[in-house]
This record gives structure tokens, sequence and C-alpha cells, in this order.
């Protein structure tokens, strides 16, 4: 079942035919590979390098093998070199001779290229799909839950924020995200049809025929770039390892939220699992595993980056691995976008833990050296002045709004009773949401 015995005078051995075949991994790649021989049908026919009959002969047995692959009928398996393999003994198998005039003017060099162009722009509008949802649910939990929390730096308690503007956060992480596939989607967009081997092909064809029935924007300018390209697969699978960059930080914050240290949410029980051991165990392992999976997805970017280091022109084996790695990534950064929608959208919001963090945080320190400097005392003073402030409240088990006139005016003399209405939490975020409209204005 090999394509290209005739110039072999000996079998191929077993170990080799195991080592080289790639259907179990390229099957997946069945219906764009169904597709792009039936728009290269359509081309031969339109060329008149097929007659009429041929093409219809050709086009009613591929739509055969894809409606019984569909339906189950056929599975696609057996001893075969590839999935293009697969497709074409299975043709020639129904139709006789005719089937072997499907590769006419195509190499599978230009005929994998295409496949792989095909599936990767179907990943990518999946994607952008899979994170449109993740950023509708961060922003309808967010707007269902505008409460002040404690904002950190260097996991300390820093500012005043609130859980809506929290989320907001990832919600821009993730609208990036949809913009850098979107822009990977706009660059594979061409047509690797017609590249042949690697230097096109003597039959007079038409790209523009096979570019246009597979909605490609425009066929590739270089024969040789075409059929060794794999940089779109690199800038998806970046783009991936980004988005799962993205989802473990979130997903460490879920994890921290929902201990018991901080009790800000409570995962749902369909998103967490228990202990073998310990009755009393709730664990978010959702969360854990897409932290975990991230280095996976990073893995597989740089075990294709180290694959083509090193390669040259044109077409070489190595570029099988490819599909993987390529598959593996996407297949775990879908898994984590649904997972992580499905923990945002059930988990419980514990608002008033996250009020009673702030209170106790003394989150409105730099209020109050904003404050101090409003009524003319230099920024270093009157950080220097909030720092001893601070010393005193601890010691008091108190915090600065339950501190009385006469214990602030201790520390500076500008202090007076507006102090109380400037540092009050509502306040501080009214004026931070002020600031922000001026920005987006």
């Amino acid at each position: 079942m090999k394509l290209w015995g005739g110039r072999f005078s000996s079998p191929e051995h077993e170990l080799m035919e195991q080592f080289n075949t790639s259907l179990p991994v390229d099957k997946r790649l069945i219906e764009q590979d169904i597709a792009g021989s039936l728009a290269h049908v359509a081309m031969l026919v339109h060329c008149d390098l097929l007659t009429p009959d041929e093409g219809e002969l050709l086009t009613d047995g591929l739509e055969a093998i894809r409606a019984d692959i569909a339906s189950g009928a056929l599975q696609v398996e057996g001893e075969y070199e590839d999935v293009h393999s697969f497709v074409e003994m299975q043709l020639t198998g129904r139709i006789g001779e005719t089937g072997k005039k499907l590769h006419t003017a195509r190499s599978r060099n230009d005929q994998v290229a295409v496949d792989m162009r095909l599936y990767a722009k179907q990943i990518a509008h999946n994607t952008t799909e899979l994170l449109q949802h993740l950023i509708d649910t961060l922003t309808e939990k967010g707007e269902a839950h505008d409460v002040i929390m404690p904002g950190y730096t260097h996991l300390q308690r820093a500012q005043v924020v609130t859980f809506s503007h929290h989320l907001g956060a990832y919600v821009q992480m993730f609208k990036r995200d949809k913009r850098r596939i979107g822009n990977a989607a706009e660059l594979l967009d061409e047509n690797p049809l017609g590249c042949g081997a690697l230097a096109g092909t003597t039959h007079e064809i038409d790209r523009t025929v096979t570019t246009e029935l597979l909605r490609f924007a425009k066929p590739v300018d270089n024969y040789m770039d075409g059929v060794s390209d794999r940089d779109y697969l690199l800038e998806l699978m970046s783009d991936f390892s980004i988005i799962m960059m993205h989802m473990s930080r979130l997903s460490e914050e879920l994890i921290l939220w929902s201990s018991q240290e901080f009790r800000f949410v409570t995962m749902a029980d369909a998103f967490s699992t228990g202990s073998s051991i310990m009755p009393q165990k709730k664990n978010p392992d959702a969360a854990e595993l897409i932290r975990g999976k991230t280095g996976r997805v990073y893995g597989s970017l740089f075990a294709l980056l180290t694959t083509l280091k090193g390669l040259p022109l044109a077409y070489n084996k190595d570029m099988q691995e490819d599909k993987e790695q390529f598959f593996d990534a996407a297949d775990t950064v879908t898994d984590c976008l649904r997972i992580m929608a499905g923990m945002i959208s059930t988990m419980q919001v514990n608002e008033e833990n996250m009020r009673a963090a702030v209170k106790a945080g003394f989150l409105n320190a730099t209020e109050v050296a904003d404050y101090l400097v409003s009524k003319g005392v230099p920024f270093r003073d009157a950080h220097s002045i909030v720092g001893r402030l601070i010393l005193h409240c601890e010691q008091a088990n108190k915090s600065i709004e339950e501190l009385t006139i006469a214990e602030l005016k201790q520390f500076s003399g500008s202090i007076e009773e507006d102090l109380y209405a400037y540092i009050d939490y509502d306040e501080i975020l009214k004026k931070g949401t002020k600031q922000a409209m001026k920005v987006n204005q």
C-alpha cells in the first residue's frame, strides 16, 4: 500500500513501516484531506487535465468516503502510511483506475500543507469563540459581584479594588489573546496547493480555483516556502502558550481565593475533587490541572521550534512531527478554556469575606498620603507619616478610619475631619472610576 513503491526492489522493513506511519496521528485531518482533494479535482477538470466524467467519478467517490466516515461505516485505520494514502487507496478501491488520477499535479508535500492550514484555520476560529465565551463569563461574574476586595502586590494587600475590576484585568488579557489568534489566522490564510513537492508542476494548472473553493485569501507566493512553512503553527502555539499563561495566573488566584486562608470564593462541586484520606477536603483540581497543563503547551511549542531550527529547504520528514505537537497543544488549550469558563460561571463569590479583608488591610493608607500631599505636605514626608500611623494602628489593633481625630493629629497637624471622607473605601473607588472614565474618553 505504498504510493512510492515503484522505485524500490525490496519491501520496507516492518520496523521502518511502523516508525514511518503517521496515520494514527494525522487521521484527524481526514475532513481537510477530502476537502482539499475535492477542490483539486475541480481544478483539474477546469484546466482540462481531467474530463468532466472523470471529475464526476472522483468527486462522487470522495463524497462517498466522506459520508461513510461520518456515518461510522468506514473507520480511518489500517496499514496505510498516512491519511493521504488512506483516501487515495480507498478511492481507487471504490472507483477503479480513475482513482489513480487524483494525484495528478499534486505532491503529498503541498497536500499535507493545505490540510494543516485548513485545520489550523478551524482551530483558530474555535479558539476565538472559546475565548469570547470566557470573556463573557468573566464579565458577567464580575458585574454580578461588583464588591470591594483587596488588590495585591507581592501577595500583600495594597489598595482597594473591586472584584469586577480584578476579573476585568483577565478580560483584557483574553481580549489581547483573541487579537493574536486573529492575526495568526490572517497570516496563515494562504493556499499551498500547486506548490508540488517544492517547485510547482509542469502541468498547466490554475491555483485561483482551489484558492477560491477552499476559501483562502490568496495562493502562497513561493513554492518552496509553501511546502516547508510551519510558522503559522508556531505562531498559533505561541498564542496558545500565552493563553495558557493567562489561565494559569487566574488559576493560581482561584486556588488561593478558595483556600481557608482567603475564602473569597467557593468552587462548585462540579469542578472540584476530594481527598482519598481526608474527608473534609475539597480540592480546586480543575484550576490546578490548568496550571499544570500550561507547561505541556509550552513543551509542544519548544519541541516544534527545536524540530524546525536546523532544517534545510524544502520539505523534510522531520516535519511529520509538527502534527502531534500542534494537535496536543490545540486540544489542551481547548479543554482548558472550556473548564475555566465552567469554573468561573459556577463558583460562589463570598462578598463579606472580601469586605472584611479590605478593612483589615490598611488599604486606604496610600489615600492618607495623597490627602497629606493635597494639604501641602511633601510626598516623602507624607509617606513617612503614614508609615508611623500604620505602626500605631497595628499596635492598637485598629484600622485608620477607627482612629479619633485627636489620635490622627498626633502624626500630622495637617489632618482634619475631612480625612474620613477622603479615605472612605466607597469614595476611593468612586475617584478611581472617575479617573478611568477620563482615560477612556
